[in-house]
């Protein structure tokens, strides 16, 4: 994790196609918690400043099944908007619900790429992120490029979860770590290490020339229903680990109740729901003029 000298602006091929530790992703789950799942990129989306032009260029790294992309029109309705991102699954769900003209004259268009190797290939006005940095071991490497990509005033804006020392993860960590599991999913339950705190970001988006503001917040979310905690991380944290043992469904079933158990205990339920505690962090950098 460095920041060098930003290249000049360029396009780069992406590889057509995931590597095999790129996790399956499933829209349908990922979007059972939507509601709470949107709620941060909101609070971004308000704190982004004007953009430098009328019709803006925007990049959303990451882009998942495109709901918080179509976001970004609503504000920007003449923008040319391109949701990128890696999972085929994810991108055909975007494009079939959002992809298109908008009102306001802009558009809305999908494309993959592996955001680990994208760089801006025409000078952008918002290149934005919303919870998908952490699955990208290098991304402070590459804020450099991005902040080159801007125009002059232009806005890079993300925000990640920040709770990977919270039970959810700590405990899939320590049972993927465990003899039965060991030789299958080592690993892949503690995978975000790379993650830096608010004030690392800080200081490397501040060195690159930008007016910066980062934060955090901490959701407490009530999720309801069944063991609603284990579902919460199917679609997110658990990707990685379902596509280890792929077909295998006694597997899947074995560690999904070992797993379930470890969470009912460090999550009881109460009268109302189950609290989840979901620590955010937030960074806005404006490229100066």
């Amino acid at each position: 994790m460095h920041s060098d000298a930003a290249p000049a602006v360029r396009s780069r091929t992406v590889t057509e196609g995931p590597t095999p530790s790129a996790p399956t992703w499933d829209p349908q789950q990922y979007l059972r918690h939507a509601g709470h799942r949107t709620r941060p990129f909101v609070d971004l989306l308000a704190r982004i400043p004007d953009l430098p032009t009328q019709a803006p260029r925007i990049a959303d790294l990451g882009c998942g099944p495109g709901n918080v992309t179509a976001l970004l029109a609503d504000r920007w309705s003449k923008a040319r908007i391109t949701g990128y991102d890696l999972s085929r699954e994810m991108l055909e769900r975007a494009a079939e619900e959002h992809a298109g003209p908008t009102p306001g004259g802009g558009s809305l268009d999908f494309r993959h790429a592996d955001i680990a190797s994208w760089l801006p290939e025409e000078p952008y006005d918002l290149i934005v992120s919303n919870a998908a940095l952490q699955w990208v071991p290098s991304h402070p490497g590459s804020f450099a490029a991005w902040i080159n990509g801007l125009r002059p005033g232009g806005t890079f804006a993300f925000q990640i979860p920040g709770n990977f020392q919270a039970p959810s993860h700590s405990l899939l960590a320590a049972l993927c770590d465990t003899p039965r599991w060991r030789p299958r999913l080592a690993g892949l339950g503690a995978r975000y290490i790379h993650l830096l705190e608010p004030g690392e970001y800080l200081a490397r988006l501040t060195e690159l020339g930008c007016a910066v503001e980062v934060w955090e917040t901490t959701y407490y979310q009530m999720l309801t229903g069944p063991d609603p905690v284990l579902d919460w991380v199917k679609g997110t944290a658990l990707r990685p680990v379902l596509t280890a043992l792929g077909e295998d469904q006694e597997a899947v079933s074995d560690f999904l109740l070992q797993y379930r158990d470890l969470l009912r205990g460090a999550y009881p339920p109460g009268p109302r729901g189950t609290v989840f505690p979901f620590r955010r962090v937030f960074a806005i950098a404006r490229k100066e003029n």
